[in-house]
């Protein structure tokens, strides 16, 4: 019934509220299904609660149309069961096998809103009254956002899922309680543990001398640590130069040593360390650092730069405060919220700092790949835990410099050496456990994927991976099983393993590792991981090797800048001056304020041809620092051009180009025939325009609308759309075209 009003008083709201719905007619046909219907269960998963008659809202539109289901908590994750079965022509062809589509971890739930009287409010776990909203927005860590309804639930199931949904994903809770645990003790040790054979751990000392040996670093590998006798924050093994001892470790349990990271052919080496305490003496820990330097030079027999990150990239509570301003863009509502954020999309973009600090490490990583690659000069690193940033830099120098870690093993070996072993605090980091007051959440690993895929997208052929791995990479940081992503340190996870009391009658936990692929997809799935651009290393004949890895003559190489300079360096300065400006001028601007030295390294790699096997320097300016699309845009449907804007226009184009192409050839033919001296202009030269129409790698597999998704108003104001089509084939007509 609708209120009409009464002589300009105040409107009543409508008195009748029918609780009878055309879904109640086959609400008995509903229970029967959903008898038969079981949510595919994990070894170890428990259902904790359910609520029937859930409404899961689509986001296309504001219509609230939506497909009906149960909404269950497990001790993994939250899903939905829709009613509907499900047809083998939408299943998705890329498709995990721990979750489905409608599954959200229950380490994923970023954010939980509560709709109440068309009022959104945020829910904070430990909060909740006995009442219970009628609809529920969930947004996840992977961006994605669920809507859905509890308005046609059973009160009391609502309550109980509304209450379980929010105790078991925002509230604090102890590392038992995490999904692996149960995983662990239930599933067969086939299950749980399977490792790439090809990715180095990092777990014995083996592992340490395999890579000393590949790099022919000048250091040792120390098992002073071994058991976690002096520092549980270390791993159990480590690369140190020769003249640190165990006491040195010992005395101030490990923080002050420089930590081997990487070494460069000319013999300098890349080195981390974390900050000495605070308490020490200046006196003291002045002459304690000057040792630690002097072993650093007296092995690698060259100078050493000391390199403070606190100085010069934002501080953890920066980097978290960028990234809830930047994923905010993407967590969309609906279509008209999209369209009111595109309208200020570039100066959210920009208020968000978040490609500015993105930009900052790349930089950071160039000027220390300039001091590795250019001055001869080993690098040390210096952070506070040696754990967050330091992880980042040390990483994306070694990408740079070395093309084994651009391969899927070596990448993976590459995570488990300085972050793994390196002992960052996933589990704080990523806030697994959701205590806001222990330590500072931070998205720093997915910062290092970030840079990574910025490298990715400019240097394609020199990766073997693809942009899909990285994304499932980022991915599999929020789901509860992995060991890689699950612990703080090495320690950590070993004592995590351990049995709860000695007198336990059962083995050590065995969790499983992230690069164990083969248990979230299966080989068709983990064939997209591999880039199809990347180019191998060339295989060089034995008779040549010798004399193409001398050392100091590497192609890449530059004369080291401390050394007296070349009698012919002036020469070459001051004779190509005109030419670098000419030849290079456009593409020595594409980088942003480069140091001097940045700028002669980038003018020296540009000179050459690029190796995809050798260095690799990212492009710094603003439009070459992207939004990494696939990650962040997935889930947004207008974003995606099915059937409109550019994508359809350059296909189109393309199609007239082929069409007058084929004209042109068959007008040449007949003017040969006729002899004539008319010369015709090429209107294309290139591949065959057929295989560049097919190679589009996005193609849609559905049958997607041609309309494209523009607000009503804005479709309103241009007419109707098939006449729009009219008139552009009307215009084609008139001018002869086709």
């Amino acid at each position: 019934m609708l209120s009409l009003g009464s002589g300009g008083g105040k409107s009543t709201k409508p008195s009748f509220v029918s609780y009878v719905t055309p879904e109640d007619m086959k609400i008995k046909e509903k229970e029967e299904g959903l008898r038969s219907k079981h949510p595919y269960l994990l070894p170890g998963e428990v259902v904790f609660c359910s609520a029937n008659h859930v409404l899961k809202y689509t986001q296309e539109d504001s219509s609230q149309r939506g497909v009906y289901g149960t909404l269950l908590c497990t001790n993994f994750k939250i899903a939905f069961i829709s009613d509907e079965s499900a047809s083998q022509e939408t299943a998705p062809p890329f498709r995990n096998k721990l979750l489905s589509e409608n599954d959200i971890p229950l380490t994923c739930v970023d954010n939980i809103y509560g709709v109440s009287d068309e009022k959104k409010k945020l829910i904070i776990g430990g909060q909740v009254k006995s009442k219970y909203p009628s609809k529920l927005i969930i947004q996840c860590k992977d961006l994605r956002v669920f809507h859905f309804s509890l308005t046609y639930a059973k009160e009391e199931e609502a309550k109980k899922i509304f209450q379980g949904i929010v105790h078991h994903s925002l509230e604090p809770k102890s590392l038992k309680c995490v999904f692996a645990f149960s995983y662990c003790e239930t599933a067969s040790p086939s299950q749980a543990s399977r490792k790439s054979s090809l990715t180095l751990m990092f777990e014995t000392k083996e592992d340490w001398s395999v890579e000393l040996g590949r790099t022919k670093g000048n250091c040792k590998v120390s098992s002073a640590n071994e058991d976690y006798v002096i520092s549980e924050k270390l791993p159990q093994f480590f690369v140190v130069p020769f003249a640190v001892s165990d006491d040195d470790i010992l005395r101030f349990l490990g923080k002050g040593i420089p930590f081997w990271c990487w070494s460069h052919h000319s013999g300098c080496a890349l080195f981390k360390m974390a900050c000495l305490p605070t308490i020490q003496e200046d006196g003291i820990s002045q002459k304690y650092m000057h040792r630690m330097l002097d072993a650093v030079t007296q092995d690698q027999l060259c100078p050493v730069k000391i390199e403070d990150l606190s100085s010069c990239l934002p501080a953890l509570q920066d980097l978290q405060l960028s990234y809830n301003k930047f994923k905010q863009l993407f967590l969309i509502d609906s279509t008209t919220e999209f369209w009111v954020s595109d309208m200020k999309w570039f100066s959210s973009l920009e208020n968000s700092g978040w490609l500015e600090i993105i930009r900052q490490c790349l930089m950071k990583a160039v000027e220390i790949v300039d001091y590795l690659e250019s001055a001869h000069t080993s690098v040390l690193i210096v952070e506070e835990h040696c754990s967050d940033l330091c992880c980042v830099l040390s990483s994306l120098v070694q990408i740079m410099l070395d093309p084994y870690y651009r391969t899927c093993s070596g990448f993976q070996s590459l995570i488990q050496k300085e972050w793994v072993a390196g002992g960052h605090s996933f589990l704080d980091r990523c806030n697994h456990l959701y205590q806001k007051e222990k330590e500072v959440p931070a998205p720093v690993f997915l910062l290092f994927l970030e840079c990574v895929w910025q490298l990715l997208q400019q240097h394609a052929p020199a990766f073997q991976f693809s942009e899909t791995y990285l994304t499932v990479l980022s991915d599999s940081i929020n789901i509860p099983l992995f060991s890689t992503f699950l612990f703080n340190s090495q320690h950590h996870r070993d004592t995590a393993m351990k049995p709860g009391h000695p007198e336990a009658q059962r083995s050590p936990l065995n969790f499983p590792s992230v690069w164990d692929w083969s248990l979230q997809f299966d080989c068709k799935a983990q064939s997209l991981f591999t880039n199809p651009l990347y180019v191998e290393k060339p295989i060089q004949d034995k008779a040549l090797r010798k004399t193409s890895h001398q050392k100091h003559q590497r192609q890449l190489s530059l004369p080291n800048t401390l050394s007296k300079p070349s009698p012919r360096k002036g020469f070459f300065k001051e004779e190509t001056d005109n030419l670098k400006k000419i030849f290079l001028g456009k593409r020595i601007s594409k980088w942003l304020n480069p140091t001097e030295s940045s700028k002669e390294l980038y003018e020296s790699w540009q000179r050459k041809p690029l190796d995809y096997q050798g260095l690799l320097l990212p492009y710094l300016d603003g439009p070459s620092v992207r939004v990494w699309m696939q990650r962040y845009l997935r889930w947004v449907p207008e974003a995606q051009i099915f059937g409109g804007g550019s994508i359809t226009t350059v296909n189109r184009v393309l199609e007239l180009a082929s069409e007058i192409q084929d004209l042109q050839k068959e007008v040449e033919r007949r003017s040969c025939r006729m002899n004539s001296s008319t010369a015709w202009t090429q209107v294309y030269s290139g591949p065959p325009l057929s295989a560049r129409l097919s190679s589009f790698p996005f193609t849609a597999t559905h049958a997607w609308s041609f309309k494209p998704a523009i607000p009503s108003s804005i479709r309103q104001s241009l007419g109707s759309v098939s006449s729009l089509a009219d008139k552009e084939d009307d215009d084609c007509q008139g001018s002869g075209v086709l």
